[in-house]
């Protein structure tokens, strides 16, 4: 994919002065609530917070380029069909809800590994699960480090390249100064801000396009209406753009990959209890769908302000202007500079949040799973520290060179890191709690199989023209998912069940009501 050109002339002082005014204000506040131990490194313990609070935190979580800006742009280029990642995004929490979150909560482990490692009695499975999670880390990242350049391409004028080196050296040097609190603390606080910050302007540009304004989110209906009729439905039609088995293989993927992601997954293990956990879930989904309400009014804003001739882009023009295409419409509508610096700033916080998040997940995956349980098994918690805060550094250096030419859209990027969770993790977690047959070898069967699923997903459509349509990257869980299954139940069975000691703890702990 060639590097996006949105190269701007001059730098934008007042997007510039807000982002980093806000950048501090977080440092700030997380500093005054800092817990001084050297296994906060973990975003392993978080004080009780509530259930509304725990679901904003979720939400927080949630929150990335990927959000902000992924889902806009899919629904620019794409109309109906982006409502799978909606969908699944949202109903990946439903998922979640219905068959983990609790379970989850009752097997008491803090991160996938320790899970794997706990529920299958295997080191390999453990080392198998930690690699995983490192890979996802990266794909997922990968996604905000596009984010983070465009933004900075955007502020500081300077092209795509420049911008993502920037962008790298402030996120390490917010890491360096913040630790752990961007993943673990004040979550509450940081999706009030970044939702504030992501409507104010659709509510302004509403207003400015003559639609309902107060809740805008309705007022992007007869938006939709509009340029329905100007598009002949083209941009609305359910089929226009994939056929219904693309739409729900992606739809099915992002679900299982919501379910089966380490990040999201770590946030019911140390839920105070059950009630809790499933309580911060539908919160959560609230929150979320708070977002997801939001993110196509822009995408539908943009495409009538289009349609009615404000600007005129041509199809390339269109597909490298997608992933900003919340900060083109604000601009294309003449609204004030200061309102497009506060959307801005909450892409940035939010991918800056979650790329720490993210990079900590394999950081401490790394030091801890692989590191300490394989390699040093002496090891002081102070040397894993060290190992963590190293890996780190590492593995944003691996994903902003992987940056610098992104193999394309936010969204689809980060769809991957879903169809690798949904084909890897998912049926692990799902079969180990609710199968009891299910033992190691089948999982490590189950995960190795997943990988191949997920990567071969890169060349099969090449090498056997059939399959074009039927199994892509971003989608391929709907294959993935069952085949991986298939194996693991198969294997379980011809090889001996797991110690009897852990189908009686899934009885009696895990299911017992």
């Amino acid at each position: 994919m060639p590097e996006p050109e949105i190269l701007e002339q001059g730098i934008r002082w007042g997007p510039a002065l807000i982002i980093f005014a806000t950048l501090a204000f977080f440092l700030i506040v997380g500093l005054f609530s800092r817990v001084r131990s050297s296994t906060e490194y973990y975003p392993t313990s978080i004080r009780s917070i509530g259930r509304i609070g725990a679901g904003a935190a979720i939400a927080s979580n949630w929150m990335s380029a990927a959000s902000l800006l992924g889902i806009a742009g899919v629904f620019y280029l794409s109309g109906y069909f982006a409502l799978a990642f909606v969908i699944g995004w949202t109903g990946g929490y439903v998922l979640l809800l219905i068959l983990l979150a609790g379970q989850i909560r009752r097997f008491g482990k803090f991160t996938a590994p320790e899970f794997v490692d706990a529920r299958y009695d295997s080191p390999a499975a453990r080392l198998l699960s930690a690699a995983i999670a490192i890979i996802i880390s990266l794909i997922y990242c990968l996604a905000q480090y596009k984010g983070i350049g465009l933004i900075f391409s955007w502020v500081f004028g300077y092209d795509y390249t420049r911008s993502v080196m920037l962008g790298t050296a402030v996120v390490i040097a917010y890491m360096v100064i913040s630790g752990a609190l961007g993943a673990t603390r004040n979550q509450q606080l940081h999706y009030t801000v970044l939702i504030i910050f992501f409507i104010v302007p659709l509510m302004a540009l509403a207003k400015q396009l003559g639609f309902s304004w107060v809740i805008p989110q309705f007022g992007y209906g007869p938006a939709l209406q509009e340029l329905s009729q100007q598009t002949q439905g083209q941009f609305t039609l359910p089929w226009s753009n994939a056929s219904p088995w693309q739409w729900s293989a992606l739809c099915f993927t992002l679900m299982v990959g919501t379910a089966g992601l380490p990040h999201v997954l770590s946030r019911f293990y140390t839920a105070p209890n059950l009630r809790d956990a499933r309580w911060s879930v539908l919160w959560g989904i609230f929150f979320i769908g708070l977002l997801y309400w939001s993110a196509p009014a822009y995408a539908i804003f943009a495409k009538l302000l289009e349609s009615r001739g404000k600007v005129v882009l041509d199809p390339g023009a269109a597909i490298q202007n997608a992933d900003i295409i919340i900060l083109r419409a604000v601009e294309w509508a003449n609204l004030s500079p200061w309102l497009t610096g506060i959307l801005a700033t909450a892409v940035i916080v939010a991918a800056f949040s979650t790329v720490t998040g993210l990079l900590i997940t394999g950081a401490s995956a790394f030091s801890y799973d692989i590191y300490f349980r394989l390699l040093n098994p002496t090891a002081s918690q102070s040397q894993c520290v060290r190992v963590a805060k190293g890996t780190t550094l590492v593995l944003a250096i691996i994903v902003v060179l992987l940056a610098v030419n992104p193999p394309g859209l936010i969204a689809e990027i980060t769809a991957v890191a879903f169809a690798l969770a949904g084909n890897t993790l998912f049926p692990v977690f799902v079969l180990g709690i609710w199968w009891d047959r299910t033992n190691k070898y089948g999982a490590i069967a189950g995960m190795l199989t997943g990988l191949a699923v997920t990567f071969s997903a890169f060349f099969l459509p090449e090498l056997f023209p059939a399959l074009e349509g039927i199994i892509h990257p971003t989608s391929s869980a709907l294959i993935g998912v069952p085949l991986v299954m298939l194996i693991m139940i198969g294997v379980s069975l011809l090889t001996p069940p797991p110690p009897e000691k852990i189908r009686r703890f899934l009885a009696r702990e895990v299911h017992t009501p």
